[in-house]
């Protein structure tokens, strides 16, 4: 049973997971050329498209579920917890397949662990809903799994638009390799008005 003082939580999210999702469409509807190609990083672009799609709809489906008068939150969260844990793992055989486990796709696979983590956790607490339905902190961590499932869909979303990432690592590593330039400082060496 979810309680009364969450309710509201789920019903933003619900509505807030639908627009992310249909947003997601028109994203994908744009880049499709780049998800369509048979070689070089287009299975990257398709696993982290369904990786989005994956962690949205699971916002969605918890959240639209726990708006449901009764006891659907539990079995749901088990349901589409299962669901998730299927897709990374088919997208992790796809990165093994394609042999594409190399440095540069550490930063996905740690993304679709992350999403694996999500959806164990999601399975656990909707398996303790199930066999005591009145577990109130279970339902919480549901919820917080809910937002944790939008910060990682956003950030897949992101990297699927191709959108400009600036870490700590990469801005050190930059720093102490000598290779950032001041974007200011003319060619010739005098520094600009």
């Amino acid at each position: 049973m979810v309680p009364q003082n969450i309710h509201d939580f789920f019903l933003a999210s619900g509505g807030l997971a639908g627009t992310l999702i249909g947003l997601l469409f028109v994203t994908i509807s744009v880049s499709s050329s780049r998800l369509s190609r048979a070689k070089g990083d287009a299975q990257l672009h398709r696993i982290r498209a369904s990786a989005a799609l994956a962690s949205f709809t699971n916002a969605l489906g918890v959240s639209l579920f726990a708006l449901i008068p009764g006891d659907k939150i539990g079995p749901t969260a088990v349901i589409v917890g299962l669901l998730g844990l299927s897709f990374v793992l088919a997208s992790l055989l796809s990165l093994i397949r394609l042999r594409q486990l190399r440095w540069g796709t550490v930063r996905d696979a740690v993304f679709l662990l992350g999403l694996a983590a999500t959806f164990v956790i999601q399975l656990i607490e909707g398996a303790a809903i199930v066999l005591h339905p009145s577990n109130s902190g279970a339902v919480n961590t549901i919820a917080i799994l809910v937002v944790v499932s939008f910060l990682i869909g956003t950030s897949r979303a992101w990297e699927l638009i191709g959108g400009p990432s600036i870490g700590l690592t990469q801005e050190v590593t930059a720093l102490v390799t000598g290779h950032g330039h001041r974007t200011d400082t003319p060619t010739d060496g005098k520094p600009g008005a």
